[in-house]
This record gives structure tokens, sequence and C-alpha cells, in this order.
């Protein structure tokens, strides 16, 4: 096996390694992951994806890259092919991405939150001083999920997304994840800034799927532009939604209101003739946990986030 650093190979050197690697998303995970695939593609072509690809003879075995943003390092992805031994394939390369962020003197923070498809990588990330966390990736088949959304409080207002609540959402997400233990494995939540550069990339970039905005909802109270909670929807497949963000302002949790808006966002995806609806959760968020499973969601997969420092 030879590591090749990606910026030096073009994507149809590695074509038949990232159309596996889609048919995974789409036979594991039911979403299409072209449109993020085709991104890839043309940063390899351009020769701008830093990471490192794996060969055996002429045949590519595993990839994985990273992005920089500002400070920060965010491991993007890792796929080695189940055709060839992934634990030791993807421990090399987990090991050699992790290596040339370390190399970078300004680094200052690491994040990953890898899907299982490059073999187990937590013995590999607390070797390197991650701190580890363990997610789950659920499912609802929609049409086995109940039909009535519980009743709103009197005096809230339930409304579509609009452009013109960026701000307000941003400042929500980040009240929302203050002392959250997501806040701590993605440090945008952490500011208002951070906030409004996640809630963009969910809405105007391919990665997390097309944005509905017509199944994405904003609480609040009548005169106020603050908002209480807010459920974010995208279309990951044909059919197949995405919960990209569920959130709460502290002081109104346990009141009901996320279980509204989730159902809310489920009703109209039904109306709308989706069949599936996915999300994202850590597993000691217990109450999020406990929630979904009681709208019917199940969990597929089981997948590793890692913050470094530790």
């Amino acid at each position: 096996m030879r590591i090749v650093d990606l910026r030096q190979v073009t994507a149809p050197r590695i074509e038949s390694l990232l159309r596996e690697e889609a048919r995974h998303w789409r036979e594991e995970l039911h979403w299409d992951y072209g449109t993020a695939m085709e991104l890839i593609r043309r940063f390899l072509d351009a020769h701008a994806l830093a990471g490192c690809v794996a060969f055996e003879g002429d045949d590519p075995a595993g990839y994985s890259f990273y992005v920089l943003e500002e400070q920060k390092g965010l491991v993007g992805g890792l796929f080695v092919s189940p055709r060839y031994p992934q634990e030791a394939i993807g421990r090399q390369l987990l090991e050699e991405v992790l290596f040339s962020l370390r190399a970078l003197p300004h680094l200052s923070r690491i994040e990953t939150q890898l899907m299982p498809f490059g073999g187990p990588v937590d013995q590999t990330l607390r070797e390197q001083g991650f701190r580890l966390y363990t997610r789950q990736f659920m499912l609802l088949r929609l049409e086995e999920a109940a039909k009535q959304p519980p009743p709103l409080s009197p005096g809230l207002r339930l409304e579509h997304w609009s452009d013109r609540f960026f701000e307000p959402c941003a400042r929500l997400i980040h009240l929302a994840y203050a002392d959250h233990v997501d806040g701590e494995i993605n440090d945008q939540y952490r500011s208002r800034d951070g906030a409004l550069r996640f809630l963009k990339n969910i809405i105007h970039l391919p990665g997390c799927g097309q944005f509905v905005p017509g199944a994405s909802y904003l609480l609040r109270q009548p005169g106020s532009e603050e908002l209480l909670g807010a459920v974010l929807t995208s279309e990951v497949a044909p059919g197949v939604g995405h919960t990209t963000q569920i959130c709460v302002l502290p002081g109104h949790q346990g009141h009901g209101l996320g279980r509204s808006l989730m159902q809310t966002a489920i009703d109209t995806l039904r109306a709308m003739k989706f069949h599936e609806l996915t999300l994202t959760v850590t597993a000691v968020n217990s109450p999020a946990v406990r929630l979904y499973e009681s709208l019917g969601f199940r969990t597929l997969k089981s997948f590793t986030a890692g913050v470094w420092p530790a």
C-alpha cells in the first residue's frame, strides 16, 4: 500500500472509490451523496483538496480529506472500501491527515464527525488526544409517524422560514447550545457569528442537502422578533428529508415546543410526499433521543465525533 497526497490526483483517478462511497451513503443512510461528491470532484480536479489517498497497486482503496476554517481544522471525510483491510488502511489515512493538520502552526482545534465508512476510528483518535462523543444517525418512516401535532401554547406564533430570521435564529442557536454537549462538539455554536456561519452553510451550501423552507418552522411570540424555537429541514434524496437543526430557547425547554416543531415538520413533509426523515443526535443528549424515539425514529448507525485538544 502507498499513501499519496490528494492534491497529486484528479477525480478520474479515484472515480471507482467515489462511486462506491456514494453507494454506501445511499444504501445505508438513504442519502443521495451526489451533490457533495460533485463538489469533491471539482476540488480534486483543481488540486485543491487537502488529504491523502491509499493505493493498493493501481487501485484506490481509501481516502481522507480535511478543510481549514480560520484556526480550526475539520476532518471532512474518511472512506475505505470494504474490499480492503478497512481498519489498517483507515488508521493510516487518519494518522496522515492528523499529522498534516498538526503541522500547521496556527491551528488550535480539530473537529471530526466521521460516518463509519472507514473502519473503527475511536482508538486512533483517542491515542491522538481527542475527546470522543458517540452520535446516532436516526431515521423515521413518515407513514409510521403520528399524524397530529400537539397543540402549541396560546399566544405563540408558528411560521415558515424567512431570510429575515437569519440573525434571530443565529442568536437562538447560540443561546440554546451555550451549555450543551453539541457546543463542545461544534464550536460554531459558541458564538452568534459562528452560528450565523452554520446557518448559511446548511441553507445555502449542498453539504446537508437542498434546504426546504416549506418544512422549516420558527416559533415566536407575536410582536417579538426573538425566536423561542426553530426546526430546519433539507432534502437529502428524493423523498428523504433531514432535520439539520432543532432547538428551543433555554427557559422554554421541557414544555413540548420541540415536539410540536418536529411533529409539524413531519406532517408537512408527509403532505409534500416525502417518505422518510433522518437526523443526527449526540447519544448523551438523552432527552432528545427519547423524544425522537417517541416520534418513531430508530437508529441506523452510530458514529464518532472527536475534538482536539481534549
